[in-house]
Parts: C-alpha cells; structure tokens; sequence
C-alpha cells in the first residue's frame, strides 16, 4: 500500500523543527483534562502624564510598573515558559540609558523578571529621589512599559527568545523592542525575503523574523526621511529630532505585515518614544486597549485592563482587525489601518478556555456553550434524570457547567408543566409537591486535589501526572446512576482513558458521558495554538480507524496522493484534503468510536462521549467564528499548507511539527 511505502520513505530524512523535547507541565494551572499549551500574552503601559505627577497622585513614581506587574500576573494563563519587560524613559539626554530590559525562562518567570527589577530600585532611593532624580539615576523609572509572557510555540524555551526581543543601535529611532502573540504560517518565506534583502538573520525563528522585518522597513524609512531633510540642508544634528517627529508608523507597520500569513497582535516601542500594537487582518488574536488622559494601557484580554485599574465601566475597546493603535511620543492616540480586514474569523478557543472567564462577555458565552449542550445530554441518559449526576472536571469547566445545569433545568420544567397540564386537578399535594421540587442531581464528583510543578519529557508521561491530580468524592453515587462530567474539550483522549474514567469508574456508576463545551477537534492549528500533529486528535484517530473497519482505508492514501500532489504549489493554490477523511461519517458515529477508544478493558460503566456541534458554538459565541481547528476552514492560505503538512508527516512517521 502507499501509506506503507510512504512510513518506510519517511525514514529516509527528518526536518528538525526546533522544538524542545522538554515540556514545563504547570499544575498550579487551572487545567482541563488535555492541556493544552497556546497564546502568549502582551501588556503595554503608556504614562500620559509627567512621572511627577503619579508620584504626587499615587505616592509612587512606579505608577506603571506596578499595573503591569497586575496585567502580567492576571494574565499568567497566558504563558509560563517566559517573561520580559522593557522600560523606557522618555527626553533622556545623550549618555543616559533609556530602554532598561529584564527577561526570564525560570520556573516562575513573572516573578523572577520582577524581583530583578525590585533589585534596581532600592527603596531608600525611591523615598530620597523625587519622581525626576529617580528617572535619571535608576532603571526602570520609566514612562513606558512593555510586557510579555511566553509559551514557547517555536524553538527551545531558552532566554533568546523570551520577549521582548530589542535590535539596538545608537541612533534612538532605530532602537526597536519587540513582543508578540502570534504564529506565522510562512516564517520560511519571510526568511527568505530577509536573505533577499541581503540580511543574515542571527536565528531562524517566527520571533526574529518578526523583528527583523519590522526592523528592516523602519530603517528604510528612517534612511528616506534621512535623505530628505539632508537634501534640504538641514545638518545631522538637528535631522534626528525631525526623524523621530515625523516617521510614519503605519506606513512602516504595512509593508513590514503585507505578507505575513498567521495570526498576531504585536506591540513596539521604538527608542525615542513611539509606540504601537498591530493586530491582524482576520482578527484571530485579540488585543484590547483603553485609554484616558491618564494612560493608554493595551493587554490581549479586556478583563485585566479591569483589574488592574480597578474600574468597572471603563471603555475597553478592541484594536481593529488590520488596524495598529499608535501613540507618539507626544501622547497623542490614533487607530490607523495597517492592512486591508478580511473576513472576521477571531478564536473560538479563547472563548471555551484560553482567556480569563471573569470578562463579562466571556462569561455568558460559556453558560451558553453548557446550556445548548442539555438535549443532547437528556437523550444520553435517555431521559433518566432521576438517576443521573451533574458534575465537572475542575476547574475551567466549571462556567459551562452552570450553563448545562441551566439547560436541564429548562428542560425539568417544561417537563414539569407538561405533567401539570395532564394531571390537572387529580392529583394529590403530594404528587405536585413531588413534580414541582423536581431538580437536577448536582454533585462535586471530581476534585482537583494536588499542585504540582515538574519537567517530564513525552505526552505519555504528561498525561499520566495529570491525572494523578484529581481525587473523586465517595458515597455519592447509586449502581444505578448515570454520571455526567464536562470538560472544556477533549483534545488526545489519553488522560481520560488513562485516569480520569478509571478514577470515576471506580465510583460504580452505571452509564458514564463525558461532555465537552468544544466540538470534535479534527484538525492543527497554526496561529497560536500548539496543536499541529495530526496524531494529537483522538476525533482524527477515529475517523482512521472507522475508515479501516469500514474496508475505506483507501481513502486514507487517497488523501495522502493529494496532499503530496500539492506540495509544491503556492499556498494559495492548496485546499484541505484532509476533510475528506471524515466525509464518511456523522459527527455523532465519531463520537461512539471515540468512546470506545477511551474505554479501556478495566472499565465496567458504559461510556458515552457527546460533543458540542459548530452550529451551537457560533450561537454561544456569536462573535468569535474561527473554528479551524473543528472545521478545517482555515482563514488564511498558510492554514491549508498546515494541514497538508501534517497529513503528510503523519502518513510518513515524521513527529515534528507542521510549520
């Protein structure tokens, strides 16, 4: 067979990706059962003020320093690999250092980077500077900060490429620093254009690239504004200041992203005081600002800003799709269009688990997401509610399943004045009494019992200590009962064959149905979320394996000729084969095969699995339509490249990554 040849050819050569073995696994996260690694997270503080005047309002010149330090820390969800902040002073006379930088990938990299900072600033210097004399004496004294945290997507977790990433020079308005949420799905084209330029790039990573290109097109448009004001007689002296004045951010920030093919909401300070944040064209990763005649504070989820400025209505504003908020150094705020917007296909992700559920939009669109599961839950436990137990896989589910028990309980009362109509006057107190007090079992069954921090090598290894996490709740549960647990998604399926099903099965319940707020995840991610192997998906593993019991393993090569058939197109010519993989079959038969590919022989309840349908997901999240990772209907071409990538890897035996 083909895919035989192809396992053996694939032997032949191996590309490494970069990528560490080594995986951090956090357990003081509020996991769900698959981790699942993806976004960094960015925070930008802009004093709009004289440092004089934070000092006198708020008794501290470290006014921005420490609301970053709250964005960060409410943002640690985000990424635990790394951290960085960069500060800068604003006006800083020659011979004084103006951009002051710290970076970490230790195990608690937001403290780290901020103990180092503290280290700088002795407090009995901070009590005998005035907000001026503190500036010019100390690090980090600044008007401006900029901080990142990171999950590492792209190359070994290693200081090099913990952002912000800075391109130095003595020329101010050439000093660049860098921080990104983002994945590019063309980082070997931009590679390219870089050589081309006739650059030699230090690293081959997304980040560098990413700051070498900003970087490339800010010094072209610094040297054309160069040649003009020379031409005009001006002298070099008093050229820089006319540079810094009047270069054009959002001409720069275009043609350095006219070709970048992902998804990235990236922030910059540029040395003598502009700053900006640019968002993509398709709207996939989220960036949110707010601004008053205070600060411009931008952090990539809205709740933060709330937090950390302690404000309940303040107008938090999304950046545009294609849009970069820029602020000069003078303060003044613009939202300027960087690349034409496409169709919106903003992360659905962020929504079902990644950002914060405190976000008042976020909040309600996971109730949702539960609630529009109940119909398909009655109908799992066929309509036996007396004898079936709510409960949840802790702790990020927990929102979803208020939702679900929202559901039920519409359903227990339409129930309810069903029977009253019929009964109407026949029946006893008793019998209303009984009928009206009806309510959903609600139990916690699963309890997230350990914190931990490690490093282990392998997804097996992984998904085993996770597991041991969770502890069940005895004497609960009836032989008789069915047990339903939520979870945010189900990614592998390896944690809960392994341990989550054994644990609850030992619980003695009669039917188990594992819920998820997410619908199947059939296909990789290439824009911020690291899921890129085909492997990785337990509802991809189902599909192949009903296409074998089915006598349609043919398809499965079919699928392979066409993908390599491609391989040498433009991206912009592919389309995703791998769709055909699961044409066969409803969502519902991948369901059951996956529910017995989780069952394992010591199992005794049955196991049902219901996932949530795309359809209900747009209904919850009505805002959020990017839903490659269940469709495979990537918004942009590199998408496409991908998944015929990983098709191809996983037919040839290649455990690397797709991009």
């Amino acid at each position: 067979m083909l895919t035989v040849n192809a396992k053996l050819l694939g032997i032949l050569y191996y590309f490494c990706s970069g990528q560490g073995s080594s995986l951090r696994l956090n357990l003081k996260r509020n996991y769900m059962s698959d981790v699942i690694h993806h976004e960094c997270g960015i925070a930008l503080v802009r004093l709009l003020k004289p440092l004089s005047y934070y000092q006198q309002k708020y008794g501290t010149c470290l006014y921005g320093l420490k609301r970053l330090y709250i964005l960060m820390e409410k943002q640690r969800n985000r990424g635990q690999d790394g951290a960085g902040v960069v500060g800068l002073k604003l006006n800083m006379d020659p011979g004084f250092k103006y951009m002051d930088r710290v970076r970490s990938c230790d195990a608690n990299p937001i403290q780290e980077v901020f103990d180092k900072i503290h280290e700088y600033l002795p407090a009995q210097a901070l009590r005998e500077y005035d907000a001026e004399q503190a500036k010019q004496n100390l690090p980090f004294v600044s008007e401006i900060y900029l901080g990142h945290l990171r999950y590492a997507t792209f190359g070994k977790n290693n200081i090099d490429y913990v952002h912000p990433l800075k391109r130095a020079s003595n020329w101010r308005s050439r000093n660049l620093a860098l921080a990104a949420n983002f994945n590019l799905t063309n980082v070997d084209e931009l590679f390219e254009s870089l050589i081309d330029a006739g650059q030699h790039p230090r690293n081959y990573s997304d980040t560098v690239t990413l700051l070498e290109k900003v970087g490339y097109f800010l010094d072209d448009e610094i040297q054309d504004l160069y040649k003009y004001y020379k031409q005009q007689g001006y002298s070099k002296r008093d050229i820089t200041p006319l540079i810094e004045s009047n270069i054009n951010l959002q001409r720069v920030l275009s043609r350095a992203s006219a070709d970048w093919d992902g998804g990235y909401a990236v922030a910059g300070i540029i040395g003598h005081g502009d700053t900006f944040v640019m968002r993509d064209p398709w709207g996939i990763r989220p960036a949110y600002y707010y601004r008053d005649e205070e600060v411009v504070v931008v952090a990539s989820e809205a709740s933060v800003i709330q937090t950390a400025f302690r404000g309940e209505d303040m107008d938090i504003r999304e950046i545009q799709p294609g849009y970069a908020l820029i602020i000069r150094k003078d303060g003044s705020v613009s939202e300027e269009l960087v690349r034409e917007p496409r169709e919106r296909r903003s992360c659905s992700f962020e929504r079902i688990y990644f950002s914060r559920g405190n976000d008042k939009d976020i909040y309600p669109e996971r109730k949702k997401l539960g609630e529009l599961l109940a119909p398909r839950l009655v109908k799992a436990v066929e309509g036996d509610l007396d004898n079936t137990v709510f409960s949840f896989i802790p702790n990020t589910a927990e929102t979803s399943f208020y939702g679900m028990i929202k559901g039920i309980q519409q359903y227990m009362v339409a129930e309810k004045k069903r029977q009253i109509r019929e009964g109407k006057a026949a029946w006893s107190e008793e019998v209303l009494d009984e009928i009206i007090s009806h309510e959903p079992r609600v139990e916690k069954i699963v309890i997230k019992d350990a914190k931990l921090r490690t490093f282990i090598t392998g997804d097996a290894g992984r998904d085993d200590l996770v597991g041991h996490v969770y502890d069940v709740t005895y004497g609960v549960l009836k032989p008789t009962d069915n047990l339903v647990v939520i979870d945010d998604s189900i990614v592998r399926g390896t944690t809960l064959k392994r341990s989550i099903l054994r644990i609850l099965d030992g619980l003695h319940p009669r039917r188990i149905v594992v819920v998820s707020s997410a619908p199947q995840i059939r296909y990789p991610d290439c824009y911020g979320i690291d899921m890129t192997r085909m492997n990785e998906f337990i509802a991809f593993n189902a599909a192949i394996e009903l296409l074998k019991e089915r006598g349609m393993a043919h398809v499965i090569d079919e699928v392979y000729a066409k993908c390599k058939a491609q391989q040498g197109l433009p991206k912009e010519q592919m389309v995703n084969h791998v769709k055909e993989i699961y044409a066969p079959f409803t969502d519902e038969e991948i369901s059951d095969k996956i529910a017995r590919m989780i069952t394992d022989e010591h199992i005794r309840a049955e196991i049902k699995v219901v996932f949530q349908t795309v359809p209900d997901l747009h209904r919850a999240c009505p805002g959020h339509s990017g839903d490659w990772y269940f469709t495979g209907d990537y918004p942009t071409p590199g998408g496409n490249k991908v998944v015929n990538t990983a098709y191809i890897n996983w037919i040839e035996g290649r455990d690397v990554r797709s991009y």
